[in-house]
């Protein structure tokens, strides 16, 4: 795959002639969209993405209304991520896993009178034969602020839960 130099939007302080630019390799690029008519608390919304279409509204957020919310796909995401890094992990260092599921738990509370996404706890179920609990935990740590989403959350708690399963 062809190494490229990538330059953030313009306005983002960086100039072409600076040294300090970061060579980064481009692996994928996403998309999803989101719509809301009227108003907070009386709207409603969808969000839209690879064939998903997910409705949510005031109460599915900030209640326990039906539908979905930001937090929820935040967290099947970092889910998501945090299970393809650890496989990844574990297969590098000679343990393929067989299975690894992961659930994400993200908080949502008022800070500062302002919404704010503050934890993502991840719990993590995982089988992989023939390593060690010590060695499985080693794993699993380090894999949890190393995933892409964990470090696009640079500024939430993240802690883990993980288990070796059999």
């Amino acid at each position: 795959m062809p190494v490229h130099f990538i330059a953030p939007p313009a306005g983002f302080g960086y100039h072409e002639h600076e040294p300090d630019k970061k060579e980064v390799q481009i692996m994928a690029d996403r998309k999803a969209s989101a719509i809301w008519e009227g108003t907070l608390k009386g709207g409603k919304g969808n969000m839209h993405f690879a064939g998903y279409d997910g409705p949510f509204t005031f109460a599915s957020r900030f209640e326990e209304g039906k539908g979905t919310n930001p937090e929820e796909l935040l967290g099947a995401a970092h889910a998501g991520c945090y299970s393809m890094a650890l496989s990844a992990g574990l297969t590098e260092a000679g343990f393929p896993p067989e299975k690894i599921e992961t659930t994400a738990h993200v908080a949502l509370r008022n800070v500062d009178g302002k919404a704010t996404i503050t934890q993502s706890h991840l719990v993590c179920k995982a089988q992989v034969p023939g390593i060690s609990g010590e060695k499985f935990q080693e794993i699993a740590q380090a894999t949890k602020l190393g995933c892409p989403v964990s470090r696009a959350l640079a500024g939430v708690e993240i802690s883990l839960e993980a288990e070796l399963v059999s």
